[in-house]
């Protein structure tokens, strides 16, 4: 049963010595001051959007009502939101502001409130769902990060969050450690997804809009991987842990979509990402490639199991200075961190 919001008020001492994520920085959030993520105790928000690009069970209909946060705890080098992970894109917003952008989801159609990277704030956001759920809020919460999540902080969030759509992006700790800043991001990872899967089966339904049925998740975990050029060995490792401890249990969804992101930044942090970077082939996926994965996903016959198709188009890439910062097709705006919600 979900905790009331007394109970997560009683939590708000975690930002004063921050331990939210496996990173534990120990931090003074609460003084103002950043951690490892960024960010102060403050919720920063950059955009929330009725998003039509994730996968099919999570986007139904309606689009998934995606609410990106600012900050993170990991440095990705190849993270194509970097202007809002790493660069601090976004602005404060109380938690009544945050339950009405949940609200105004909801009534532009959302199937559900996606949160994007939230493992630096689970306090506040417990706090804001509590208060959207009092003010009508009936939308499954999808809790969408990088996996490198701590369970005990995940529990503060059980009876809230009910879809789970973690990345899985290697196991191997010395690619982790050069690409993401985290060596132990594989073995966190795990159990983080571990949690996720033992609290959330899987529930999913049929709805149909128009003539069209789709399924539609309401509860469980969505485990994506990304393939990195010239990594397979990397992603068979993934795959054989999947198959081991997430097959029937969770959906697997194979990405093979990974784009060389325009980065503009100070030449230190270009520099430092170049030097990261040179643990994979910064480059699109090739047919080769696509052809392998397609094969090795066949060998292991995963009961529920997304593959991206593979594609050259990188119109798709965001750019958080936008009020649409995605293509058209792809999202829906409804509120920008520059502009506050964005008329019809």
């Amino acid at each position: 049963m979900a905790a009331d919001c007394a109970d997560f008020c009683a939590h708000t001492n975690l930002y004063t010595s921050c331990s939210q994520c496996p990173r534990a920085c120990k931090t003074n959030r609460a003084s103002g001051a950043r951690g490892f993520c960024t960010e102060n105790a403050e919720l920063r928000i950059a955009v929330a959007c009725l998003h039509f690009g994730e996968e099919p069970l999570v986007t139904v209909h309606g689009g998934s009502g995606t609410i990106f946060l600012t900050g993170c705890n990991l440095r990705c080098a190849f993270c194509q939101n970097y202007q809002i992970s790493q660069q601090g894109m976004g602005r404060a917003v109380s938690k009544t502001e945050f339950a009405d952008m949940c609200l105004r989801l909801q009534d532009a159609g959302a199937e559900n409130i996606n949160l994007v990277t939230g493992s630096h704030h689970i306090p506040a956001l417990a706090e804001g769902l509590t208060e959207a759920r009092n003010r009508g809020l009936t939308l499954p919460i999808c809790w969408n990060s990088s996996g490198y999540d701590s369970p005990d902080m995940l529990a503060l969030l059980d009876g809230l969050v009910t879809i789970y759509l973690p990345d899985l992006k290697t196991l191997n700790g010395a690619l982790s450690k050069q690409l993401c800043a985290a060596e132990d991001y594989g073995e966190r990872a795990k159990a983080a997804l571990q949690w996720m899967i033992d609290h959330n089966p899987l529930k999913i339904i049929e709805v149909t809009k128009n003539g069209e049925t789709k399924e539609k998740i309401l509860q469980g975990v969505i485990i994506r991987h990304l393939f990195l050029p010239g990594r397979f060995e990397e992603t068979a490792e993934v795959l054989d842990w999947l198959k081991q401890h997430a097959d029937g249990k969770a959906v697997i969804s194979l990405m093979s979509q990974y784009t060389p992101v325009p980065f503009k930044d100070s030449e230190s942090e270009l520099a430092r990402r170049k030097k990261a970077l040179t643990a994979i082939e910064n480059r699109l996926v090739t047919k080769d490639e696509d052809a392998d994965l397609q094969d090795l996903i066949d060998a292991y016959d995963f009961e529920y199991l997304f593959y991206h198709d593979l594609s050259d188009d990188t119109s798709w890439l965001p750019d958080f200075n936008r009020t649409q910062p995605f293509s058209n097709a792809l999202a829906k705006p409804v509120w920008h961190w520059k502009n506050g919600f964005v008329s019809e």
